[in-house]
């Protein structure tokens, strides 16, 4: 469907663009039209709207699909979201691995409500199924999470990258209150 950069070919806009509009469409190898009824929900993570200003998506297209336009802000922005859904995960992999872990100790939950998701709700269920798998216990730890959100501070030095701001910032000021000999003045 997509082609290698993740975009629709314009030849594949036209073809289901005609099947949204016409409802029906010819099978391959066949010559008998088919008729469809069918509701259409799409997803992308791109700027449609700049995408057709660009001339690479139809404006046509794009206004035949965009009949309810939904916008779903990234999982880094919707804070409380990220417990509920983490939650909702554990529950989930627990129960298909057979595991009996019940939640997220609280280091465990700063540091997943701390993480940016760059990748969203598949970054946030990948690290919460691995977890899940590598749990020694009832409560996901730290040590149980994957690489960045894991422990970042080692042995009392800040590991980068993967470390959050907050840690940057304590590690940071705790450096220069030693180096100060604990002098808050100096």
């Amino acid at each position: 469907f997509l082609d290698e950069v993740g975009e629709i070919p314009l030849a594949l806009q036209v073809k289901l663009l005609r099947v949204l509009q016409e409802r029906t469409f010819e099978r391959v190898g066949g010559n008998d039209p088919v008729k469809v009824d069918v509701r259409l929900v799409a997803a992308t993570n791109k700027d449609l709207l700049g995408e057709v200003r660009a001339g690479r998506f139809r404006e046509d297209l794009y206004y035949r699909l965009n009949v309810i336009h939904v916008e779903m802000p990234p999982l880094r922005s919707r804070g409380g979201d990220v417990l509920v859904l983490a939650n909702h995960f554990l529950r989930r992999f627990a129960e298909e691995n057979h595991k009996a872990v019940r939640g997220l100790t609280d280091a465990a939950r700063t540091r997943v409500i701390a993480h940016r998701w760059p990748g969203n709700v598949r970054e946030l269920v990948n690290a919460l199924e691995r977890a899940v798998v590598m749990a020694r216990g009832e409560l996901i730890d730290v040590a149980d999470l994957p690489g960045e959100l894991g422990a970042s501070v080692v042995e009392g030095e800040l590991r980068i990258p993967g470390a959050t701001m907050a840690e940057v910032e304590r590690y940071a000021i705790l450096k220069t209150l030693e180096a100060e000999d604990g002098s808050t003045s100096r």
